[in-house]
This record gives C-alpha cells, structure tokens and sequence, in this order.
C-alpha cells in the first residue's frame, strides 16, 4: 500500500513537472491529484526538491540503463550499442514535455535543483563509461577515454532527438529513425572498435 501510494505521487509529480515545470507545480497540486493529504506527500518526500530528485532518478535513462547493460553483456557490441540507442530515444519521446520545459527553465533553477539534473546525466555517463571500459579490458575496444566516448555517445542521439522534436525539421522522418540509429551506431563503432593488424 506504502509503495502503491508513493508511486502514484512519483507518477503525478512527473505528469505537474512536464506540465508546469519545476518551478510552477506546487506540492499542494501533486498531493491532490495523486488524491493524497500534502501531509502524506511530505511524509514520502519531506521537500519538493526531494520530490523532483526522486521523480528524475525514477524516471531517467539511469535504471533503464542499468536494466540494459545487464541484459546485452554478452551480445555483439553493434547489437548492445543499437539496443541502447533504441531505448535512450524510446525514453526521451516519452519525457519529451519534461525535456522541453526543463531546457526552458534550467537557467532559472535553485543550484540544488541545477545539480540534481546534472549529477543523474554524470551518473548515466559513468555508468555507459563502465561498460566500454569493461569492452576496453576484453580487448574489444581500442584505448580511448571511456567517459568521453559515453558522453559522445549519448550526446548524438539526444542531438538527434532534440533536432527531430524540437525543430521539426521536415527531413526528420520517423521512418527513418532505425535506420538514422543504425548509421550514428556504426560511425561510434568505426571509431572505437580495436582494430587487428
């Protein structure tokens, strides 16, 4: 019952925050639309900004990663790497409205609220970072900063989702996002796979 009510607070919380933002959804709002006293809120999240940690830990790319990377250890890297492309834009189109209000509102966030945001993209980036090294020590892959590689990795294709979203540009059809995923994929491996003379 405990976690039922906690996860109806976590999945309201996410629906205000996409809609309003962080700074304009009110606890007050969340606690009556997830049906629950603000008191009760508080007893789950004693702050808002606690409210916002956990609805961005729950509800980010990090577990899903954490789910991905245990699945595909022992699949071909192409195959690990798409597995992984695939699902970050398949979480992205999901938290789109959230993606969009934040990009908005970063500049007018408390700094605590600032590094909540960053630390989740540093711990995503650690953990994609722990995998390649993991690949680098197999003799997979080349000698190549593994924290840099995620970030680059990651970075294209929220580059990819931004632009396609976002901006709306006409050549960015949705048929051909598989195959948008399969071509970034292949140029990151081309540029880090060991290579045998």
């Amino acid at each position: 019952m405990a976690q039922d009510t906690r996860r109806k607070i976590l999945e309201t919380a996410l629906k205000l925050f996409s809609q309003k933002g962080y700074l304009g959804a009110t606890t007050k709002e969340i606690a009556s639309l997830a049906g629950v006293a603000e008191i009760t809120l508080f007893r789950y999240f004693p702050s808002k900004e606690v409210l916002f940690e956990e609805v961005i830990n729950n509800f980010s790319f990090y577990p899903k990663l954490k789910e991905i990377l245990n699945e595909i250890k022992d699949k071909p890297y192409r195959e690990a790497l798409i597995t992984i492309a695939s699902e970050f834009l398949i979480l992205l189109k999901s938290k789109k409205e959230l993606i969009k209000i934040m990009q908005c509102e970063m500049e007018r966030y408390p700094d605590k609220i600032q590094k909540i945001h960053d630390t989740i993209i540093y711990n995503t980036t650690q953990l994609l970072s722990s995998y390649f090294k993991s690949l680098q020590e197999k003799g997979v892959l080349r000698n190549f900063d593994s924290e840099s590689g995620a970030m680059a990795f990651l970075g294209m294709f929220f580059s990819y989702f931004y632009v396609k979203e976002f901006k709306k540009l006409s050549y960015y059809r949705e048929e051909e996002t598989k195959k948008v995923i399969e071509e970034f994929v292949d140029i990151f491996i081309n540029g880090t796979l060991q290579i045998y003379k």
